[in-house]
């Protein structure tokens, strides 16, 4: 379990996010997502985890990352 699966409340969620965004930002991930972003339009592909709840998941941080750079998700 990672930290933001143990949040106890919203404001520890929303530091959870504020951190994880902040190390995606500095380790220079952005470029892998602003590629997968341009890919899902052309190309079918998952991201997946063991996190039980996606709700309090880094999964769902990507996902809106994803959504900020206009990806194209699969309707379900």
């Amino acid at each position: 379990m990672h930290q933001g699966q143990s949040a106890r409340n919203e404001k520890e969620w929303s530091a959870f996010q504020r951190k994880f965004r902040s190390e995606i930002k500095q380790s220079g991930a952005e470029r892998i997502l602003d590629l997968l972003a341009a890919l899902s339009h052309t190309a079918d592909f998952s991201l997946g985890c063991y996190c039980q709840d996606e709700n309090r998941c880094h999964r769902s941080v990507l996902r809106q990352m994803l959504v900020e750079r206009s990806a194209a998700f699969a309707e379900l």
